[in-house]
């Protein structure tokens, strides 16, 4: 199993990290052992002091492909959930300065928490999705799929383009604005519409 994450897919929270607009996707990978499943609890790491949430959609891959045309990349995934793309900010900035990979910013013991997926049968319209992410009873993102700088056609597409997409595969298709540090007792809620499909608390 993959995990594929795409970075800055949303303009406004490109802006809010005062990154430039990309002019194709921006994919990164995580490792198995950043899942975090079942409403399991995430340990803050004692290696950051400035653990930053960004929620997203997520897709699960349904069949195995490569080098897949955009026309027939809503073939390639069935269901979609919300997940965190947990991010080391302190660390990833020091690392960006210094022209190094990032990945242990991003993809830390615990850093993707994934919610229960839903059929892709229950979206009305997988361009116009509506999703949000909760902080300790209050809104702290909101995203929705229109204001997309690739869509999640395009993504597979491009991501098909490197890699062999397998069944069971994670595509994490970015993240609105209004991320910000976690603290010792947050709880966290994330939804696709009113449907709460994750919870995690920072312990």
């Amino acid at each position: 199993m993959k995990i594929f994450c795409i970075g800055r897919n949303y303009a406004a929270h490109a802006k809010e990290l005062n990154n430039d607009i990309p002019d194709e996707p921006l994919v990164f990978c995580k490792p198995h052992s950043a899942i975090l499943k079942n409403r399991k609890p995430f340990f803050h790491p004692n290696f950051s002091n400035n653990i930053h949430h960004e929620v997203e959609l997520v897709l699960r891959i349904c069949r195995n492909g490569r080098h897949i045309e955009e026309r027939f990349a809503h073939k390639y995934y069935d269901r979609i959930t919300v997940g965190l793309d947990l991010t080391a900010r302190d660390i990833q900035s020091r690392l960006k300065a210094k022209g190094h990979p990032w990945e242990i910013a991003k993809g830390f013991d615990g850093s993707a928490p994934l919610g229960d997926f839903i059929s892709l049968d229950e979206i009305e319209d997988v361009n116009n999705i509506e999703f949000s992410l909760v902080r300790n009873g209050e809104i702290a993102q909101k995203g929705n799929t229109k204001d997309l700088l690739f869509s999640f056609d395009k993504l597979i597409s491009y991501i098909s383009k490197y890699f062999i997409l397998h069944q069971g595969d994670y595509i994490f298709t970015g993240t609105p604005k209004g991320v910000s540090k976690l603290n010792i007792g947050d709880r966290l809620e994330a939804f696709i519409g009113d449907k709460k499909l994750l919870e995690t608390k920072v312990l």
